[in-house]
């Protein structure tokens, strides 16, 4: 039985040169966010971009909610996954880098797809569940504070139908969750949320290895 394959610099590159679909516009937004130290850690790696294009897809999601939008890479790959009247609302604190965001959706021809939201994400949220109700989302994206994971997992359920999605990312946090010396709040956070989502019996589960550690939890359809 074949263990998991180390990834290279090497396997990587042909791992990228077999499967990811990028474009200029894509490349070109990875390549100002990574321009922005000491922010360039939090650019979306292209294939997990590609990946959530894909769940969307795969989902059928025509209402996705993503928390954490940063220059919007990852925004941009799912809202050009929407079927025909589809919609992204996407939270975030800053104003300076989803302008950076917004300049390239508009780039892509996707604006009209999202709509953007500033404030902090817990308080979004819960206007977003009085204005529309509960299970009104097919996806969510979680990519935000780390020791507000917990609380927007919780609030995603709420916010999605039964079957919907959640996507959480940095679930791994730079392989830190396995270091028994790492004790930083982000990475006691996610190491709990991790616990507590193995025994979370309202989802079924899955911890893909890639990137940074991407969790995948979809919502039984009698929860």
């Amino acid at each position: 039985m074949a263990g998991q394959v180390e990834l290279s610099e090497r396997l990587l590159d042909y791992v990228r040169s077999v499967s990811l679909r990028d474009d200029a516009v894509l490349r070109d937004l990875v390549a100002e966010t990574a321009a922005m130290p000491p922010l360039h850690a939090m650019v979306t790696m292209p294939e997990e971009g590609q990946l959530l294009a894909l769940l969307v897809g795969l989902t059928g999601a025509g209402r996705v909610l993503e928390i954490g939008t940063f220059t919007g890479y990852s925004t941009l790959c799912m809202a050009r996954a929407l079927p025909p009247g589809g919609r992204i609302v996407t939270c975030d604190i800053s104003a300076r880098w989803t302008a950076v965001a917004e300049r390239y959706w508009a780039r892509a021809g996707v604006a009209d797809r999202i709509e953007l939201r500033l404030g902090d994400a817990a308080e979004t949220m819960a206007k977003l569940l009085a204005e529309r109700g509960p299970g009104t989302f097919d996806l969510v994206f979680v990519d935000a504070d780390k020791t507000g994971y917990a609380h927007y997992y919780e609030q995603a359920l709420t916010h999605l139908r039964p079957g919907g999605l959640v996507v959480l990312d940095n679930t791994l946090f730079f392989g830190r969750v396995a270091d028994p010396g790492a004790d930083d709040p982000d990475t006691e956070a996610i190491r709990a949320l991790n616990a507590s989502l193995h025994g979370d019996t309202r989802v079924d589960l899955s911890l893909l290895v890639m990137a940074d550690g991407i969790t995948l939890a979809r919502k039984n359809t009698t929860s």
